[in-house]
Formats: C-alpha cells, sequence, structure tokens
C-alpha cells in the first residue's frame, strides 16, 4: 500500500489506484496487452506523474501540469469504460474504478479550484481606481 500517512491524500487514492490497476491491466488477453492494457497503464502513470509534477512547480507551471493531470483523468475514465465495453474489466471491477475515480475526481478539482481562486486578487474592500 501507501509508504507515509503524512503524504497527501490525492496522491496516496492515485497511487493505491495506479497499483489496483496494474494488477489488473497484467490480466488483460494477450490480445489487449499492448492495445489496452499498455494505454491504460501508460494513462495511469503519466497521470500520477503530472500531480508530482503539480506538486514540485511553482507559479503558471503548477496550474499547467494541473491541466494535463486533468486531461489524462478524462482520458483514463474513457479508456476504463472502453475496457468495460471489451469485457476486459467486469462491471463490479468498473464499478470498483468508478468510485476511487470519484475520490480522486473531487480532490484534483478542488487543487485546481484552490489555485484558480489564489490567482484572482481579491480587491480591498474601497480600494478604487
Amino acid at each position: 500500500m501507501t509508504e507515509s500517512r503524512s503524504e497527501s491524500p490525492i496522491f496516496v487514492k492515485t497511487h493505491d489506484f495506479a497499483c489496483w490497476l496494474l494488477e489488473h491491466t497484467i490480466q488483460f488477453p494477450k490480445s489487449q496487452r499492448f492495445v489496452m492494457a499498455k494505454r491504460v497503464e501508460e494513462t495511469v502513470l503519466d497521470f500520477e506523474e503530472r500531480l508530482i509534477r503539480a506538486a514540485r512547480a511553482k507559479g503558471k507551471a503548477r496550474m499547467e501540469h494541473l491541466r494535463e493531470a486533468d486531461v489524462l483523468f478524462e482520458i483514463l475514465r474513457r479508456h476504463l469504460r472502453t475496457c468495460v465495453e471489451l469485457k476486459l474489466l467486469t462491471v463490479r471491477q468498473y464499478e470498483h474504478a468508478a468510485g476511487l475515480l470519484v475520490e480522486i475526481g473531487k480532490l484534483l478539482g478542488g487543487w485546481i479550484k484552490k489555485l484558480s481562486n489564489a490567482g484572482r486578487a481579491v480587491p480591498a474592500v474601497g480600494a478604487g481606481p
């Protein structure tokens, strides 16, 4: 499982999800290991990497990494849906994954919103042009 309880929840949940997902893509049939399994694995690992880069970056670079993570997150969700349609994941596995993704998505959205709001300077009361 996870290394540290002091690590931010988005990193803990993303790491746990990535480990769970990688365990399942290994079981994909040989015909899909170099197609869907590879795409899903690369996407989840790239998503985790973007979160790490965002945490280490400052200013506009941080927001850019979070935007990239958000796009990867959406791609990952769609790939998982495709995996169910191709019967590579069961509906039960997909439901489990979707629940984890909802949690991660809320954390990601909160982080993006926090940075977006921090970038907007709120004028002092009574301050005028």
